[in-house]
């Protein structure tokens, strides 16, 4: 009984009255408290998951779970079943790496164990060359801008490149290690896997390597990211249990002792590093990334109803008890197409037909297997030859016939009958065979050939030989290792884009550490602007590889130098031959900052690289450098300069620089606007860029015509202080006047012989006149007289013709008067 109360009375809670509390059972699973005409539902609600990245199998029932790990566990020993014949070629192909000597007791005690190391030398090859080439001493990640390249995004790319390295060099401890067991396991077995993740013991990412026996998926499955499901074997000690259970990680379930199990890969394993395993005391736990349609988190459409739709989660069973530790959701919060997540990445050494890639056990296996029995037979031909056996006489006594006879040592022998020779009958055992050994030399050329693990042979190549033919050989040579190399490449950029997205979401807002470049608080913008990438090249799978072909491109440079950055070239170059602080040793002009003209001056003449800049003053550069070429000391002490025409073309090529910066700036002060950049460039459209072509040409004509006019006038300027050209220019003067008085002459000349040509014309024109009366009168005059010719001679025609009528009338008349007399003579007939 409480005399007072702990709270105080609810506001209205006297106005009720003195109506009694009423408590009311309706069903036995719900309880309803009436006060009043209030009523509170205390029904209980059905236990949910409020954190997305809560463990599920503390929500679900109990019997579910049960029969929900059963039916994991036996998909499980299914697909281990599918794959058995895979791993049989496993674990005989590792006996063959011959890390363990075999004492044989075949044909006899003592024989001949050696295994050739044909499998082992190819994959200690891979290991050191993948090694060097993906993880160099600067670290393994390199940066790409993603979108436009500016400014900050290239800060912000150094910023997260020098982070990533950090954490891979310096805080993952693991991953070298890890990345080389990778390495080692990756061309046996064909397959090798990392496991990205987020570790909240440790607090940061891990990426732990994976052996390929510890992958198990269902057969048909091509990749993991298509894979139904994919369960990865994880072996825990008891303490390492408890501990996941004390954080809340697993459930708090009872797990009993462990099973001692091994499969053969892990005896042969352990057999090959001088182990002996003969039963394991940890748990083995199946991780398994499987899509499920669990009830009470089923899929629902729009509609709010359950589709049937399995999701993908991550279960953790106990393959011992069966008993699932977790159940967790395996896609991004927020995620509205539930995408699965991708914690693997699988490394492939050659793809094959299924999910497993071939390694050198498959590849060359049987090379090996055959190396190895050939050269067990050839040493033992040689031991044979060496001690050889054979038949003695029953009675034959050797004193100290137990142990070979020594150099120098001479033994009693007690012959029953005849002599030594007759007691004694060596067996015919044989040198070792020439063929078998051509044999087994071409075995193993083969399988070295076939393995890419082979030495080029120098010797055969010409010395003179150029720069493409053997770069062309190397590529042919290494053209296996090299699809390797490039497949081996990709998988690090998946890998390395997990990890990125952890150290992004995870890591605090800031570096740990004073950047070179920017502030130490921007690290989470920083991972969203870029992307990063391995630092290998696909394109070139060894360091011979990449020098040749950087010995190909300075070749090319020595033909037309003007067209390659010849310093970035040989820093790069350098950078290749593995040579640290490649930056101090050979500067390029991106490491170049403004700097006033006497030091440009002194950086040329010491032939360090030099770089204009648009902010500085061109036209005092220009004049400084140019005051520094025509110095007459400093060109006297050049001509001693063996490298005084390069000094010179770099000066000159410099003060271009400053030119070509000097007429940009100008151009622009025509314009009156600011030109957009080389960058800036990509992104003008065509219109625009049209446009500005058009105003840069009328501004270009403009500065021409003000060029033009400035020197000119600077020229008469010059022309007029130098007083030769003074002297010069009254000589002109006087030959001025004297051509002037010669031209004033000539015009007088000129006129005056023009007005004789005046008055001659004028008389001429006065004598055609007085020549043309003279004609016209001689003409009337001639007209006349042939008048008077015509009219006499017509009278005198006249008088004629008429004289002749008249002779002709006679004539007639007399005719007449002698047709009328009488004919003396008979009349003749005329025509």
């Amino acid at each position: 009984m409480l005399d007072k109360s702990l709270y105080q009375t609810p506001e209205g809670y006297g106005s009720m009255g003195e109506d009694p509390i009423e408590i009311e059972i309706d069903n036995p699973d719900d309880v309803m408290i009436g006060i009043g005409g209030m009523e509170i539902d205390l029904k209980p609600e059905p236990e949910t998951a409020d954190d997305f990245d809560a463990n599920l199998a503390e929500y679900l029932d109990p019997s579910y779970l049960q029969s929900l790990g059963e039916e994991l566990v036996e998909d499980f020993s299914k697909d281990i079943n599918d794959r058995k014949d895979w791993m049989q070629t496993y674990v005989d192909g590792l006996k063959l790496l011959g890390l363990k000597y075999e004492d044989r007791t075949e044909p006899w005690q003592g024989a001949c164990g050696v295994f050739h190391p044909l499998l082992t030398e190819s994959v200690v090859r891979f290991q050191s060359e993948g090694i060097t080439e993906t993880f160099p001493a600067a670290g393994p990640v390199k940066t790409q801008i993603l979108g436009k390249d500016t400014p900050e995004k290239e800060e912000a790319a150094a910023r997260v490149r020098e982070d990533m390295n950090h954490q891979l060099t310096d805080v993952m401890y693991e991953y070298r290690p890890e990345h080389e067991k990778m390495l080692w396991n990756l061309p046996i077995a064909g397959s090798a896997f990392k496991k990205v993740y987020y570790d909240p013991s440790k607090g940061r990412q891990m990426a732990v390597f994976i052996p390929a026996e510890d992958i198990v998926v269902p057969y048909g499955a091509s990749n993991l990211e298509t894979s139904p499901r994919v369960a990865h074997v994880m072996r825990k000690t008891e303490n390492e249990i408890l501990q996941l259970q004390d954080a809340g990680f697993y459930m708090d379930v009872e797990l009993g002792e462990p099973t001692h199990e091994l499969d053969d890969i892990e005896r042969q394993k352990a057999e090959e590093t001088g182990m002996s395993a003969i039963e394991d005391d940890r748990f083995r736990i199946l991780e398994m990334h499987v899509d499920l349609d669990l009830p009470g988190y089923e899929h629902k459409n729009k509609k709010k109803k359950p589709t049937g739709i399995a999701l993908p989660y991550v279960v953790t069973v106990e393959k011992g008890t069966r008993k699932i530790l977790a159940v967790r959701r395996n896609w991004y919060e927020g995620d509205k197409l539930h995408m699965k997540r991708q914690h693997f990445v699988h490394y492939q050494y050659i793809p094959g037909f299924g999910f497993y890639g071939y390694g050198l056990i498959h590849l060359i296996g049987g090379y090996a297997k055959s190396a190895t029995m050939l050269i067990r037979q050839l040493v033992d031909a040689g031991t044979l030859s060496n001690l050889p056996g054979g038949l003695k006489a029953r009675g034959l006594r050797i004193k100290g016939d137990d142990t070979p006879i020594a150099p120098g040592e001479w033994r009693d022998v007690d012959v029953p009958s005849g002599s030594i020779r007759d007691n004694i009958l060596p067996l015919p055992y044989k040198e070792p065979s020439q063929v078998l050994y051509t044999l087994f030399d071409r075995i193993v050329q083969e399988g070295r050939q076939f393995a890419s693990s082979g030495d080029m042979n120098v010797s055969d190549m010409s010395a003179q030989a150029p720069v493409g033919t053997t770069l062309a050989i190397l590529e042919r040579t290494l053209k296996v290792m090299g699809a390797v190399q490039a497949r081996m490449h990709f998988t690090m950029k998946q890998e390395f884009k997990l990890l990125k997205v952890i150290i992004a979401d995870f890591t605090p807002e800031e570096y740990s550490y004073e950047p070179e470049e920017g502030s130490r608080k921007a690290k989470k913008s920083d991972y969203d602007s870029v992307d990063v990438i391995p630092v290998s090249d696909p394109n070139a799978a060894t360091m011979a590889q990449k020098i040749v072909q950087y010995q190909a491109a300075l070749q090319l440079a020595q033909t037309a130098p003007q067209l390659y950055n010849l310093p970035l070239l040989h820093r790069q170059m350098i950078e290749v031959l593995g040579i640290k602080n490649a930056n101090k040793l050979i500067p390029v002009e991106d490491d170049l900052v403004p700097c006033d003209p006497i030091t440009e001056n002194q950086n040329l003449l010491i032939m360090k690289p030099v770089k204009a800049f648009m902010e500085q003053n061109h036209e005092a550069h220009i004049q400084t450098h140019m005051a520094a070429i025509q110095n007459p000391k400093i060109m006297q002490l050049m001509q001693m300069n063996p490298q005084a025409q390069a000094i010179q073309a770099a000066a000159m090529a410099h003060i271009n620089e400053h030119i070509a910066f000097e007429y940009r700036r100008q151009i622009e002060e025509e314009m009156g606007h600011i030109l957009p950049t080389e960058d800036q460039n990509k992104a003008v459209p065509p219109e625009l860029a049209d446009q500005i072509a058009s105003m840069v040409a009328q501004a270009s004509e403009k500065l021409m015509q003000r060029d033009t006019q400035e020197a000119k006038q600077q020229q008469a300027q010059q022309q007029m202080q130098d007083p030769v050209v003074q002297m010069q220019m009254q000589e002109l003067q006087l030959k001025g006047q004297e051509l002037q008085l010669k031209q004033q002459k000539q015009q007088i000349d000129a006129a005056e012989k023009a007005d004789r040509i005046r008055v001659e014309e004028s008389r001429i024109e006065a004598q055609k006149q007085i020549a043309a009366m003279q004609v016209a009168a001689t003409a009337a005059a001639n007209k006349d007289k042939a008048q008077r010719q015509q009219e006499t001679e017509g009278m005198r025609i006249g008088a004629e013709i008429a004289k002749h009528k008249a002779q002709m009338s006679s004539q007639n008349a007399q005719r007449a008067a002698q047709s009328k007399q009488p004919s003396k003579f008979p009349k003749k007939e005329t025509e």
